[in-house]
């Protein structure tokens, strides 16, 4: 059964950092594409960032490029998101995705599993 727990959001203030953690379970986690997206109250869930399942390549929604960065362990079944140069429209529940393939993972459709998400709220 495919686990994925989300951890590290919170309060920041504006321009300041966050890094996210994703623990995955019961799937071979370094055969799949894994990726983060985000969501705010009445509205879908909006992909942020995915990453290939050996670490190469990695993409990015166009309001995020630059600012955070993905990254993932596989030794570990663990992938990431530093958050830097916050801004208050990042506020949002961010979830961790798994990807239904290898590569890819640029959209939504292409993760089947989804995690319950920890909220990031950016505030001064």
């Amino acid at each position: 059964q495919v686990q994925l727990v989300e951890s590290g959001g919170g309060l920041a203030q504006p321009g300041g950092s966050l890094r996210l953690s994703c623990a995955a379970s019961g799937f071979t986690f370094s055969h799949y594409v894994m990726g983060w997206a985000r969501q705010v109250p009445g509205k879908g869930l909006k992909w942020v960032s995915g990453i290939d399942n050996d670490g190469s390549p990695t993409v990015y929604a166009d309001s995020v490029k630059g600012r955070f960065t993905i990254s993932r362990d596989n030794t570990k079944n663990t992938q990431y998101l530093q958050m830097n140069s916050l801004k208050p429209e990042d506020t949002a529940l961010y979830t961790c995705g798994k990807g239904r393939n290898r590569y890819g993972g640029a959209w939504i459709e292409d993760y089947d599993n989804w995690g319950q998400g920890t909220q990031v709220t950016v505030s001064s």
